[in-house]
């Protein structure tokens, strides 16, 4: 679950490497689980990356540390809570996602990033 103020790593290769979060702009609810937008600032970048220290941006939940309930009672969660940074058209800012990633990131519409990862789990 991820909520405002939380902390979360950058899971591609657009520059920014931790983001906080300001927003959950389509979220009926105060938190925020795989697949789902949120908007970041970021607080720790690259000199030489896209994504600059101090601008917001839009970006999708690709990994949680709190178990998520799958539709067959099975649970997954990860090491750390991650993200991608996406551009005003809904699509990723960098060219690679590094690490796993969730199916339920796929299901929700995010072909692009699930066929950038490495490994969907």
């Amino acid at each position: 679950m991820i909520q405002r103020q939380s902390y979360m790593n950058v899971a591609d290769n657009s520059g920014a490497k931790r983001v906080r979060v300001i927003g959950i702009p389509y979220a009926p609810r105060k938190y925020a689980t795989l697949g789902d937008v949120v908007t970041v600032t970021v607080k720790d970048a690259l000199p030489d990356g896209n994504a600059k220290k101090g601008k917001i941006y839009r970006a999708v939940v690709v990994r949680t540390a709190k178990e998520v309930r799958r539709p067959d009672g099975s649970y997954i969660k990860f090491d750390d809570n991650a993200c991608v940074l996406l551009n005003q058209y809904g699509e990723p800012l960098g060219t690679r996602v590094l690490g796993p990633i969730a199916r339920e990131v796929r299901n929700r519409g995010f072909t692009k990033i699930a066929s950038l990862a490495p490994e969907v789990v």
